[in-house]
């Protein structure tokens, strides 16, 4: 787990800016069944903590735009694609550093 400004990326808050990795490992927490890919089920919950409006329709939007592979999942290769989206639509701050 990366440590960043001395707080957990799982422990830190959504409000500042966030690198890549950190975003797929705040999206990991969600991961309920460990099967190390985000359903759209896990999906909305992430949007929920974010207190994200419409989060049904956002994470169908969410898998729609990153499933490559058309399977429903979206595997860590796959969460790469989230970022636009959740940059956009949920309005996080993720940064390439």
């Amino acid at each position: 787990m990366a440590i960043r400004n001395n707080v957990t990326t799982t422990t830190r808050s959504l409000d500042g800016d966030m690198t890549v990795e950190e975003f797929k490992e705040w999206l990991k927490r969600f991961d309920t069944n460990k099967d190390g890919r985000i359903s759209r089920d896990e999906l909305r919950r992430a949007i929920r903590s974010v207190r994200g409006r419409f989060s049904g329709w956002k994470s169908n939007r969410g898998i729609r735009h990153a499933d490559t592979d058309g399977d429903g999942l979206l595997d860590d290769g796959e969460i790469d694609n989230l970022v636009e989206f959740a940059q956009k639509s949920l309005g996080l701050k993720i940064v390439a550093y």
